[in-house]
């Protein structure tokens, strides 16, 4: 019997060796990855600048603590600062923790306004985490359940609705920030629009907000851009990154500017982990290889030859509603739950997921080439069809 915790309903393989774009199992199956640990391994596996950073820096020293000077952690936070555009960078060990920190950075710009009870203005279907504060700021009621009574301090509203936003500025004096993911992973790849994203800065002007981009699953190259609030064209005041940030080594940045820099002192926040060296030798080698290798434009270009080739494959094929996504960040919308593909799909050597019980989630690695994209279509599509049974054409959106 298993002495692991019952939390995850786990596929019945064990991944033991992964190579590039491959993973093998325990019996030596190979698989082709299109999920990257939830959009973790930025570099694929076993890359060789990350395996030599991460081994020589084991040799040298693992951890100090933040009682002391880390010219890591310097260097981390330099190239961070460099590619959001904002100046203060903390260091914590997971998505979570940095979205936690978000929400107090939000509360203490709150509090020094003179707002007694700072709100935060959040989205339906949204996922932040699974602490008490982030559960509470996320928009499932699955994640909350049995967990209750929720923090309280968030106004939910629906994505891509700039009036919704705009009702609450007029009737809510307390609201001091918003938190948005754009494009939200847990919620099914959906995919903030740019306009709204403008619209929604100019709101958080108008009313002196923090903007807070919770770039966890999206953020670091997987879009095309660094983040995808620069395909908006602005800077946000407060950025959340964690997942691919470091190679597959556990790490989250909440990385602060504009109106949000110099809003913590000595004391305010903390972790004993975050900003070890050797996080901080995985954020630096993660960072440098996507510049060096030039991974930006690939996941542009791979995830737009995925996304086509699926839209083209699945064209009116019922019970496909929309094939969607950005970059590297790719979800398929099917009229009914869909869970059963991700084995299905492990049978036929093909690492995929299914989030919000429709939609099927590809998060390649951002060193996918374009053949392997040609082999994730080709693996995926057959067995889209054969779930669906697929009969009549109808057409598919592709967006």
């Amino acid at each position: 019997m298993s002495h692991v915790m019952n939390t995850y309903a786990r596929q019945p393989v064990a991944f033991v060796r992964g190579q590039g774009c491959r993973l093998y199992d325990a019996e030596g199956r190979e698989y082709l990855d299109a999920l990257a640990g939830i959009a973790v391994n930025t570099l694929g596996h076993a890359h060789p600048r990350l395996v030599r950073a991460l081994t020589e820096q084991i040799g040298r020293i693992i951890h100090t603590s933040n009682l002391f000077e880390s010219p890591l952690q310097e260097a981390a936070a330099e190239r961070l600062a460099e590619i959001t555009g904002l100046e203060e960078v903390f260091f914590c060990n997971s998505g979570l923790e940095a979205n936690e920190c978000a929400l107090k950075l939000a509360r203490k710009y709150g509090h020094e306004r003179g707002v007694e009870e700072p709100a935060i203005v959040v989205m339906e279907k949204a996922f932040h985490g699974r602490s008490l504060a982030t559960l509470s700021a996320s928009g499932s009621r699955k994640v909350q359940a049995g967990f209750e009574p929720l923090v309280q301090g968030f106004v939910r509203v629906p994505l891509n609705d700039l009036e919704a936003v705009r009702q609450v500025a007029a009737r809510n004096r307390n609201v001091v920030a918003v938190f948005v993911e754009p494009i939200q992973g847990e919620g099914g790849i959906n995919v903030a629009r740019l306009d709204y994203l403008r619209g929604l800065k100019e709101i958080c002007d108008a009313n002196e907000w923090l903007f807070m981009s919770d770039e966890v699953q999206c953020g670091v190259a997987r879009t095309g851009r660094w983040f995808v609030y620069q395909h908006a064209g602005f800077t946000p005041d407060v950025v959340p990154i964690a997942k691919g940030l470091a190679g597959g080594v556990p790490v989250g940045a909440c990385v602060a500017g504009g109106r949000a820099k110099g809003l913590f002192k000595p004391g305010n926040h903390g972790s004993t982990f975050g900003g070890n060296p050797l996080a901080m030798t995985g954020v630096i080698t993660t960072l440098d290889v996507i510049r060096d290798e030039g991974l930006l434009e690939n996941a542009a270009r791979v995830g737009e030859a995925i996304r086509a080739g699926l839209a083209a494959a699945l064209a009116g094929v019922p019970g496909v509603v929309e094939v969607r996504g950005m970059g590297m960040m790719i979800g398929v919308e099917l009229d009914r739950p869909c869970g059963d593909l991700v084995g299905m799909a492990l049978q036929a050597g093909l690492v995929i997921n299914v989030t919000a019980e429709r939609v099927i989630r590809l998060l390649p690695p951002l060193v996918m080439t374009e053949a392997e994209g040609r082999e994730v279509v080709e693996r995926l599509v057959p067995l889209v069809r054969a779930f669906l049974g697929a009969a009549e054409p109808r057409a598919a959106v592709a967006r």
